[in-house]
């Protein structure tokens, strides 16, 4: 007859503790982006999180010194994996870089915009005054990277000859805003008030498209028609 630390096959089977020690990281960081997300930084408390989570606060203690830690965790769980992924499909890419900005907006609100994950911009934005240094950690991890990955299309195109030269620093911030803005909006002050003039998603995006594609698009140069015969 095997023991009860064994398997029917005779393989030692592990406590039930065991199996879920691997699992307890991320189940952490579940608990803490629902709770950042609903409570703000300054009034989620860890010993909230780890009760969410299921666990001790000692057992939280072992895994996150601290709650800026667990917030930092939290983003790079979270939201810095969504642009290494985009990132390497930018690089790997042989599509026309009209194409790129299109998946490039498409990606980033699918991925990001239409979750629970702007919670946690919005967060930043909101405490940036009390908690710089979470500030500084997010612009570094996420805002900036995401504006180089949007530079890196747009420098691409200039170079293909598919998009005129622009400058590209004032346009990182026109064409990122008003995605960012959308989805504050979604997280903040929509679920309080009834719609008025809002604008489905998809007509939202393509519009965006429509207008940043018509800024980069090649200008006919003086004595030219602009026509293709």
């Amino acid at each position: 007859m095997p023991s009860p630390a064994s398997s029917p096959a005779g393989r030692p089977r592990s406590p039930r503790w065991e199996r879920r020690k691997g699992a307890r990281p991320g189940e952490l960081l579940d608990a803490a982006l629902d709770l950042f997300v609903e409570k703000g930084y300054a009034a989620t408390r860890l010993d909230d999180v780890a009760a969410r989570a299921g666990v001790s606060k000692g057992t939280l203690y072992l895994y996150y010194a601290s709650k800026e830690d667990l917030f930092k965790a939290v983003v790079r769980q979270n939201i810095v994996p969504l642009i290494e992924a985009f990132e390497r499909d930018v690089a790997q890419s042989n599509a026309t870089s009209a194409e790129l900005l299109g998946e490039f907006f498409r990606q980033w609100w699918s991925s990001f915009g239409a979750t629970r994950l702007p919670g946690i911009a919005k967060l930043v934005v909101g405490e940036a005054g009390n908690f710089p240094e979470l500030a500084r950690f997010f612009q570094q991890e996420v805002v900036l990277r995401n504006a180089m990955l949007l530079r890196s299309i747009i420098e691409r195109g200039i170079r293909q000859g598919e998009f005129r030269p622009v400058d590209i620093d004032a346009c990182l911030h026109l064409w990122i805003s008003p995605m960012v803005m959308r989805a504050l909006w979604e997280h903040s002050i929509l679920p309080c008030c009834p719609p008025g003039l809002e604008v489905p998603i998809e007509r939202f995006l393509a519009t965006h498209l429509d207008f940043v594609l018509g800024a980069l698009a090649p200008r006919a140069q003086p004595g030219q028609s602009g026509r293709v015969s």
